[in-house]
């Protein structure tokens, strides 16, 4: 009894991967399986004793504590998941500029205890469906949105989205490293991406990409770096939406035609023109030009 007592509680990684508290992992059993793992362990040496006085054998200090602090579904439900929720509400809802406190230690330590206590797959099917509940909200908005403060409205979202993933990836590493990727064979953040993808982007590409080709069309209509963002968060999103608009995303995204033919250099050339046309007509000029050297000068 007294080396059952004594004995650590570090052991190797188990296959339902729950750790202890200093990041080793240890099994996680119900009360049943702890009382039956220390009847047979301890058979041997207690038998007489048991057979003698006919007494049940008592849990050992280790065991007790493990069923005082184990989780119950009620518990996760009531106690830990209301926390993490709306932890992740904030995350979700700050804008970038703006900074609120909040214990992400906290919440590493609560995602932590969930996933020990075999709640991973709870608290995954309850993360994403907190995340698609927000981004129904988002895609609400921006369908509300006048047309022509979309690109800007979807760049934002897009924007405080990632920036919220930024955080939440993080604190939820544990249940991605031992249940997303080991169980489903996924990531976390593609996963969440997705979402982004499926609930908002998906939505609205068919009135967004209208509405870039014109911005892009007439310089300066949007912001240079807005349409940046917009566009290249799409292709993130979904590179197969290139084919919609190969134009428009070639111009923010290297390398997505194929390479240019010297019989199509007459083209590109006339393009280039016409852009620095587009630019003086727009109040852009060339600037002063007698100090350019003219192509007699060697």
């Amino acid at each position: 009894m007294e080396e059952m007592e004594e004995e650590p509680l570090d052991r190797t990684e188990d296959d339902n991967h729950n750790c202890g508290a200093e990041g080793v992992c240890v099994s996680v059993c119900s009360p049943a399986q702890v009382c039956v793992d220390y009847d047979s362990s301890s058979e041997s040496d207690s038998s007489a004793t048991s057979a003698s006085n006919g007494a049940a054998p008592l849990l050992n200090s280790s065991t007790s504590k493990f069923l005082l602090n184990a989780m119950s579904t009620e518990e996760y439900r009531t106690v830990y998941w209301p926390k993490l929720e709306r932890a992740i509400e904030h995350l979700l809802t700050q804008s970038p500029l703006d900074h609120i406190s909040i214990s992400y230690e906290q919440i590493y330590s609560h995602v932590y205890k969930c996933v020990c206590q075999q709640h991973s797959e709870l608290l995954y099917n309850d993360l994403m469906w907190k995340i698609t509940c927000h981004l129904e909200q988002v895609s609400s908005e921006l369908q509300a949105s006048p047309p022509d403060d979309l690109i800007e409205s979807f760049s934002l979202a897009l924007s405080q989205y990632t920036a919220a993933l930024h955080c939440i990836v993080p604190v939820f590493i544990y249940m991605n490293k031992f249940y997303i990727e080991t169980k489903l064979n996924r990531d976390l953040r593609d996963d969440l991406m997705k979402l982004f993808s499926d609930h908002v982007a998906e939505k609205h590409v068919g009135t967004l990409l209208p509405l870039l080709k014109k911005a892009h069309s007439m310089p300066f209509l949007v912001k240079p770096s807005t349409m940046e963002s917009v566009v290249k968060g799409l292709y993130i999103l979904r590179p197969d939406w290139v084919p919609l608009a190969p134009a428009l995303f070639s111009r923010f995204i290297p390398q997505i035609n194929p390479p240019a033919l010297e019989s199509q250099l007459p083209y590109y050339a006339a393009q280039d023109q016409k852009l620095q046309m587009e630019l003086c007509e727009n109040g852009f000029p060339r600037g002063d030009q007698s100090r350019k050297r003219t192509s007699e000068e060697s």
